[in-house]
């Protein structure tokens, strides 16, 4: 409920976004001077608090005792932060720092705000890894449950690695590149948590949609724990280098991005699978859409992050595929659990079209940010700063736009079908 919370308030600021990026449009909006506070609170609402709130749902399905009190405690806590980051504007929050991975309002509302959430989070990631007795023998939920607390094991690395940087940091240091510092090594960790999860839920989809998914529990493990093992380095690149030195930043940027080839395995498995898989049908329909969605946005993300040459907004163009490719997948397993926690059927129309809707914006304002970053049009701009004044800039623009608005319609529907999934509640 959390996570979709956060993805109404995303959606709303994501909607300022676009129109303050969109030709013509830009012109008769009164939004350009909000852009970037905008911009802070839909990257937080969107990527941190949803992914983090559907990371900590699947942590609490592996586990086996019952605390509700701490449960309810962590619950509180990451949504009173929640609440806190979605007002700040209102409280007088401006100043935005641009850094990346978790941007900043530069005011003590929103501080407060965050730190309120990372307890939440942290305290039920406490509590998730003692998750009690476990049965005896390996099979496929086991080792799905294995993957999970990997999950967690590494959100807690990369809650460390926070710790560690602001230990490393210079007292004299403050503003953007504070904070740049601050969440760069614990930014990277956190996408192989956002990863190892995803690559759980395309397994339950494509088990569950029809595809000939065949391999053994222990080699699924097995690939599961070859996609965490790249994280064993981050104390070493903490040890090897100072916080505030190019080699920091390059250290991690090379984990990310060949680090991240250890998704394959699984990755192709998955899509293997899809070869030779019967027509799907009733409930098959939406999880094999929801699954497509998700392989062909996060493979996108994927190859543009190999292309990324500067700063301009082919970065966002590969972050967008990335994260998108990751909340579709994420998508997709609540529609898979809505029914199985005791809420209503999905409306299955619906339900199978909103994946290809949202892909599709998505796969629009990819294409239109990519084709425009090569005109060498900088990322976090917006209006005339961007400087688009040729015709295929403008197009690209213009792309983007059209996908954006497409994108939020796709998000919108997602929050619908979940909206009558659970006012129907058995």
């Amino acid at each position: 409920m959390l996570g979709l919370a956060a993805l109404v308030f995303a959606g709303l600021y994501s909607l300022l976004l676009v129109l303050a990026r969109t030709p013509a449009v830009q012109n008769m909006t009164p939004f350009i001077g909000f852009f970037r506070v905008a911009l802070v609170i839909h990257v937080n609402l969107s990527v941190l608090v949803w992914l983090m709130s559907v990371c900590a749902a699947c942590w609490s399905l592996s586990v086996r005792n019952r605390l509700p009190r701490w449960d309810m405690l962590s619950l509180g806590l990451a949504i009173a932060g929640t609440g806190v980051m979605v007002v700040a504007p209102l409280a007088g929050a401006g100043q935005p720092l641009m850094n990346n991975y978790v941007p900043m309002l530069q005011h003590p509302v929103y501080y407060a705000g965050l730190i309120l959430f990372g307890a939440g989070i942290g305290s039920h990631l406490l509590r998730c890894l003692f998750p009690g007795p476990r049965p005896p023998g390996l099979d496929g939920t086991a080792s799905l449950h294995a993957g999970i607390r990997a999950s967690a094991l590494i959100v807690a690395t990369a809650m460390l690695a926070v710790l560690a940087s602001a230990a490393g940091i210079p007292g004299d240091m403050a503003g953007q590149v504070y904070f740049e510092f601050l969440f760069w090594g614990s930014g990277h960790v956190l996408q192989f948590a956002y990863t190892l999860l995803m690559m759980v839920c395309w397994v339950v989809l494509a088990a569950n949609s029809g595809c000939h998914f065949v391999l053994s529990p222990r080699l699924t493990l097995t690939f599961l724990v070859i996609l965490a093992l790249p994280v064993i380095t981050v104390p070493f690149l903490y040890l090897a280098h100072d916080i505030v030195s190019p080699g920091h930043r390059l250290a991690f940027t090379e984990l990310m991005k060949y680090g991240g080839l250890s998704c394959l395995p699984l990755g192709l498995a998955v899509v293997a699978s899809l070869r030779g898989a019967q027509p799907p049908a009733g409930e098959q329909r939406h999880l094999r859409a929801a699954l497509l969605a998700s392989i062909l946005l996060f493979a996108t993300g994927g190859i543009l992050g190999f292309m990324v040459a500067g700063l301009d907004i082919v970065i966002p163009a590969h972050y967008h595929g990335s994260t998108v490719g990751v909340t579709l997948a994420f998508m997709g397993l609540v529609y898979y659990l809505l029914p199985r926690l005791g809420f209503g059927d999905l409306p299955p129309r619906l339900a199978f079209r909103q994946p290809i809707i949202y892909a599709t914006g998505q796969m629009m304002h990819i294409i239109g940010l990519a084709w425009t970053g090569g005109y060498g049009v900088q990322r976090k701009t917006a209006g005339l700063a961007q400087g688009v004044d040729r015709l295929g800039e403008i197009a690209g623009m213009g792309l983007m736009g059209l996908g954006g608005l497409v994108s939020v319609i796709g998000g919108l529907l997602f929050l619908v079908v979940c909206y009558r999934s659970i006012r129907d509640k058995e």
